[in-house]
């Protein structure tokens, strides 16, 4: 499934995102960012594996939930300074990416979206 595919990637980028945060933001953005980009793939992951389309649009949500999460995670990165210039834009662009896909996904799974 490509939306799992792109949520690993994510994943990926927001590790390598975050190793280059300072140490004191561990149990801060760090944490905050890598639970939610994990979150993303497993209800992917967990969703998938659904006994109906609305319960797997359920789970499909709660990912694209985890995105915003991301999102906002970022730009308080961004506004605390914690990024050099333009390290988070990629990882920014591929959560909108995303978001876009799970919403049109979860459109042909369920018929509609919030």
């Amino acid at each position: 499934m490509l939306i799992y595919e792109r949520a690993l990637e994510l994943v990926t980028d927001v590790y390598a995102l975050t190793r280059r945060l300072p140490s004191d933001e561990a149990f801060g953005l760090v944490s905050q960012l890598r639970r939610a980009a994990v979150s993303v793939v497993l209800n992917i992951a967990e969703g998938s594996g659904a006994s109906s389309s609305r319960e797997f649009g359920r789970f499909l949500e709660i990912a694209r939930r985890s995105l915003y999460e991301i999102d906002a995670c970022l730009e308080v990165g961004v506004r605390l300074g914690l990024f050099s210039s333009g390290a988070p834009q990629a990882t920014a662009s591929r959560v909108n990416e995303l978001a876009a896909m799970i919403s049109g996904f979860k459109s042909r799974v369920c018929g509609r979206t919030r």
